[in-house]
């Protein structure tokens, strides 16, 4: 799944699924009610600290992935 294509949908379905409407996720995440429709419709001008308030609220972690991200993991654990 491509989560830059997907996210709308992802916070859409996670927000009906919770039975919030927009304006309780947006006081569950200390955002304004235009935020969450901006982001239930795929706006791309949302900042990321701010989707990332609506995504903490929901429930909704974030994995990174990549063919070096072992190798990453193992150089910042060494920095530690």
């Amino acid at each position: 799944m491509t989560v830059n294509k997907e996210i709308h949908k992802i916070i859409l379905f996670h927000r009906k699924q919770a039975k919030l409407s927009r304006i309780e996720l947006a006081e569950l995440a200390d955002v304004g009610k235009t935020v969450i429709y901006d982001l239930e419709h795929g706006k791309k001008t949302v900042k990321w600290s701010t989707t990332m308030k609506v995504l903490d609220a929901l429930n909704i972690n974030i994995e990174f992935n990549s063919p070096l991200m072992e190798e990453y993991e193992k150089s910042s654990s060494k920095d530690t």
